[in-house]
């Protein structure tokens, strides 16, 4: 420190005392926007585009920025001032993401079947020793893509190099069976899906053991074609007398974690795709699954009973509200506005 910084402080607590060593106020840099004005920007982020006239879908900073300025809002703004003003109210209208409605009716009853069974209980009763879950489902149109020039290992400085073009080599059809407790990929290979490539599956499992002597072995699916309604699981109880198909609700595979481990897969095995045949795809997937079985652990599914209650009261009051719409005291962009401004 120098010498000058010392003398300048110890003048401040000769003259002033401790309170001489705080921070004096200071004026700093005028704001150069209002509360207001900054309201109104956020308040457009807040619209669709389209909804304002624009032949836009989403909104990006430079868009706004002009927006605003042609608007009359603001006089000058640049992007990145516009992307600090959001940023403070975690907006990020240029972002988006898809969502779908529960449409099943019979969607509490289901998942909560489903969830009790990753809890080791059905219908109320616990699972015994000889009872097992399996989480199946099919992954489909894995390709083989063989670049047309070799992919490039990591560098100094650079990271790997994937060719863009590529030459295709077909696609298959990937089909795994995931014991939920003991955490056991069980998996084969086929053309396309259908009933015959799902109960080779099924067949694979169910006559080895320890499932083929197991007193239940209940298996979880999503509603594809392959293992549809009633006649599948009258298929799957002729077939094997001890096995117990449950079907997730509809539009409701992310309740079902072969999903999972079919999205560990896809970063671990399939991303980048470099294979120079639907052969070396079948080989890598099968090592994989070598190599997964060899240290897997259970997932720790948190999704529970209570959070599907949660969810369904959400829901109901999403639609109480879409049936009873009365718009409430400062719903509109310019009262809302003047709202967050004050």
């Amino acid at each position: 420190m120098h010498v000058d910084t010392v003398r300048y402080w110890r003048s401040r607590y000769a003259d002033e005392g401790l309170p001489g060593l705080a921070d004096r106020r200071r004026t700093g840099r005028p704001p150069q926007f209002t509360p207001v004005q900054i309201a109104e920007v956020k308040a457009m982020a807040c619209q669709l585009p389209a909804e304002t006239g624009l032949p836009l879908s989403r909104w990006s900073c430079p868009d706004l920025a002009g927006e605003v300025v042609d608007r009359g809002i603001i006089a000058a703004i640049s992007a990145s001032t516009i992307r600090r003003i959001l940023a403070a109210e975690a907006l990020k209208p240029w972002q988006y993401q898809s969502w779908i409605f529960i449409r099943d009716p019979n969607f509490a009853a289901k998942a909560t079947r489903v969830l009790d069974l990753y809890a080791r209980t059905y219908n109320g009763v616990a699972l015994g020793p000889d009872e097992y879950v399996i989480s199946s489902d099919e992954k489909t149109s894995i390709q083989a893509r063989c670049r047309c020039h070799p992919t490039l290992p990591p560098g100094a400085a650079r990271m790997m190099r994937v060719n863009h073009e590529y030459d295709r080599g077909g696609a298959l059809a990937y089909l795994a069976a995931y014991d939920v407790h003991r955490a056991h990929v069980y998996s084969h290979c086929a053309a396309k899906t259908g009933i015959v490539p799902f109960m080779t599956l099924v067949e694979q499992v169910m006559t080895q053991e320890p499932y083929a002597s197991a007193k239940r072995v209940f298996w979880v699916v999503d509603n594809g074609s392959s293992h549809r309604g009633q006649a599948a699981i009258d298929r799957l109880a002729k077939r094997f007398p001890n096995a117990v198909m449950v079907h997730t609700p509809t539009h409701a595979s992310w309740l079902n974690q072969v999903e999972i481990f079919f999205s560990i897969v896809q970063r671990k095995v399939v991303t980048p795709n470099d294979f120079t045949s639907l052969d070396q795809v079948e080989d890598r997937l099968a090592a994989f699954e070598q190599r997964y079985n060899a240290t897997a652990r259970p997932f720790r599914w948190k999704f529970t009973p209570a959070d599907l209650e949660d969810l369904m009261a959400r829901i109901e009051r999403h639609e109480q509200k879409e049936q009873n719409p009365q718009q409430p005291p400062g719903c509109d962009h310019q009262p809302a506005a003047l709202a967050l401004a004050a």
